[in-house]
């Protein structure tokens, strides 16, 4: 037996402290190739001209539809508890939490 699974063929997942803590990210940039997705986390804040992209998760193709309908279920149950989520200039693609053009300080 795999020492990563339990008895009953759980996978065991360790959280290392300085991964426990996160990366706060509000602006998400997906890529993709013949063999990969790309999704760069970054952060964009008002009167900064330049955002940092704090993490970059690379999936196979299948990995990012299973996360895809993983994000699904989950916005679905959060919508069912606490109310609809609402995105105001819902035809804009990007997911940046405001107007991304020029900063000002």
């Amino acid at each position: 037996m795999n020492e990563n699974e339990n008895k009953q063929g759980q996978l065991q997942i360790e959280l290392p402290q300085d991964v426990a803590q996160g990366e706060y990210a509000n602006f998400a940039i997906i890529t993709h190739s013949s063999s990969d997705f790309v999704v760069d986390f970054a952060r964009v804040l008002p009167g900064v001209p330049k955002a940092q992209v704090k993490s970059r998760v690379i999936l196979a193709p299948e990995h990012a539809k299973r996360l895809l309908g993983a994000l699904q279920e989950n916005i679905v149950r959060y919508e069912r508890e606490f109310g609809q989520i609402k995105i105001p200039n819902q035809e804009s693609r990007t997911i940046a939490p405001f107007p991304v053009g020029k900063g000002e300080a």
